[in-house]
């Protein structure tokens, strides 16, 4: 199971930790929900997911500062005794010294942001949703093209990092060589990105490792990107029908979700790099609602018909 540890969360979110006390490395969170405990505060306690984040905001805050003070230690340990990664104050909201004691001695660490609660709910679960997300690690070069995620597969040798550097060439951006991480952030989404060990770095057969952002700068790398198509590298084979005009797409599967997919036969003299970029367009022009195969297909339907209605008024 993935998981990450509550000291990068409290690094990546910029939160201040009132028990420094408490290891905070050793503490994990392993999923992307997290919980405001206004129903625990107030003593109901069935369904309650303490493995989440719990999430203090001003409703809640306010709530516990109104509580009565003879009453206030007793849902402070019950609420405390259960199993909570962190309890994170938002708005800069200072909790009461007794909570923190309890805290302290329940080893649940208390955390304070200067975010709004919205603000730092939507941030989090966002971050903690890619972060967790099902990996699978697959063999291919992924591209930003024109802004589009192009994944580039094919077997090694066939020419995948060549394109990528002729990409980068043109003003496009790298994200992983040889190897690409895929997370399933939701359940159309799927993010690419490269291992911390080969990241912005791209192996050429017979030349060896290039560093892509040492020898063409910061603006041709890229640490995330959406996998819009992938684009699989073939030998060409001339019994084989290839797809000349592209009315029904073909897609492949990552992790449940369906991505459309382009079979690109190579022969000496394709322009691969070119072909990436005119399918990354096409494809941004099918998401704009034009589709250049179905208005061929409208033209010649028309051109049909109309010479069918001119050999009718012929005959007449």
């Amino acid at each position: 199971m993935s998981s990450v540890s509550l000291k990068t969360i409290i690094e990546k979110m910029k939160l201040e930790n009132l028990t420094p006390e408490i290891d905070v490395k050793k503490i994990r969170i392993t999923q992307p929900d997290i919980n405001r405990p206004a129903l625990q505060l107030a003593g109901y306690f069935e369904h309650f997911e303490a493995t989440r984040l719990q999430v203090i905001g001003f409703v809640e805050y306010t709530y516990m500062e109104n509580f009565p003070e003879k009453d206030k230690e007793k849902m402070y340990r019950e609420f405390l005794s259960f199993d909570i990664p962190a309890v994170v104050f938002c708005r800069e909201l200072a909790p009461d010294p007794l909570f923190v004691k309890i805290a302290l001695e329940e080893r649940v660490p208390v955390l304070i942001t200067k975010k709004s609660t919205s603000a730092f709910m939507a941030e989090i679960i966002r971050w903690l949703n890619v972060k967790l997300a099902p990996c699978i690690s697959i063999h291919g070069v992924l591209v930003d093209v024109f802004g589009v995620g192009v994944l580039i597969t094919g077997e090694s040798g066939i020419g995948k990092s060549e394109t990528a550097i002729e990409l980068i060439k043109r003003g496009h951006r790298l994200v992983s060589d040889d190897v690409v991480e895929i997370r399933r952030v939701s359940e159309e989404t799927l993010i690419g990105s490269a291992p911390d060990i080969t990241k912005h770095f791209i192996e050429m057969r017979g030349v060896g490792i290039i560093d892509v952002k040492t020898l063409y700068g910061v603006s041709s790398v890229k640490e995330t990107q959406n996998i819009d198509l992938v684009i699989k590298l073939e030998d060409w084979d001339k019994d084989k029908e290839y797809d000349r005009l592209g009315l029904e797409e073909e897609y492949t599967e990552y992790l449940g979700n369906k991505v459309v997919c382009h079979r690109i036969p190579i022969r000496p003299g394709r322009n691969l790099a070119v072909i990436c970029e005119s399918a990354a367009v096409n494809h941004r022009q099918k998401a704009m609602g034009y589709n250049a195969a179905q208005e061929l297909y409208n033209r010649v339907q028309n051109s049909l018909a109309r010479r069918r209605s001119e050999d009718d008024d012929d005959d007449e």
